[in-house]
């Protein structure tokens, strides 16, 4: 299934399967709790993020190519921060640039959103996939100077501004990706790609992020695991690229679609 959640023209909360024309094919019922046809269609008048998580957990440096442009050395277990869940925004909604982020520094970054369907707890790399419930596309948005000087050397306040977290466009499940370590994404710009890469130079793999973080740590149902993003992203670029008021993001991972948001100033 390709996992949609909308507003539909009466003003309804709906989930669908697939989006084509204005119209979805209505599903019955809740993403983790179990979803089957309604038999019929229905108008969606604006798409949301497939799910609310119960918490996001992030890696960061886990693309070889990223952590080199970084200068930094791939590291020897993964590199663990969180976001707010109540970062997360809708597609073809806004990123709002933050009031208290008046000199250029908020960036992007692409990434394989993982979504855990079951309970998982101290699970190994082997039956780790079991426990994925399905994939979707999300940008890591990032203000580059709170990461760097704020929050005592910790990632999390510069990555939790609201709308810092665009999810979507849909959940593919999980039946539907045969091996998330072959998948392309593909970050454009006004047009431009800026991040080009494949899930195969990730340094930790879906199933090891997974084992990795249930150690003796339960991940609940609807927890997103965002897996790190490719290199190219604006802060390594000379000169720099950062986000500004007027600009579109194109956020693409095939086969779960392309993920827009614009960009707007703080009111």
């Amino acid at each position: 299934m390709r996992i949609i959640r909308f507003v539909d023209d009466g003003g309804n909360l709906r989930y669908g399967d697939g989006f084509s024309g204005g119209r979805t094919n209505l599903l019955a019922g809740e993403p983790l709790a179990g979803l089957r046809p309604a038999g019929r269609t229905a108008v969606v008048k604006k798409l949301l993020v497939p799910l609310q998580p119960s918490a996001i957990l992030c890696i960061g440096l886990n693309y070889r190519r990223h952590a080199n442009e970084f200068g930094a050395e791939p590291p020897a277990r993964p590199v663990l921060f969180m976001k707010n869940p109540a970062a997360v925004t809708h597609p073809d909604s806004p990123i709002v640039i933050p009031a208290v982020c008046p000199e250029p520094e908020v960036d992007f970054e692409i990434e394989l959103a993982v979504v855990i369907g079951r309970p998982a707890r101290n699970v190994s790399p082997e039956e780790a996939l079991d426990y994925v419930f399905g994939y979707t596309v999300a940008n890591d948005v990032s203000a580059r100077r709170w990461q760097k000087e704020a929050g005592g050397g910790q990632w999390v306040r510069s990555k939790s501004f609201d709308t810092f977290c665009p999810l979507g466009p849909a959940v593919v499940t999980a039946d539907e990706i045969e091996d998330p370590q072959n998948l392309e994404l593909v970050c454009s710009l006004n047009g431009e790609i800026m991040q080009q890469g494949t899930t195969r130079d990730m340094i930790f793999t879906v199933a090891k992020l997974i084992s990795y973080l249930s150690e003796d740590t339960t991940l609940l149902p609807g927890t997103v695991i965002l897996t790190g993003t490719p290199h190219g992203v604006g802060f390594a670029r000379t000169p720099p690229v950062f986000l500004k008021p007027g600009d579109r993001l194109e956020m693409c991972i095939e086969p779960i679609g392309t993920l827009c948001n614009t960009v707007a100033a703080a009111r």
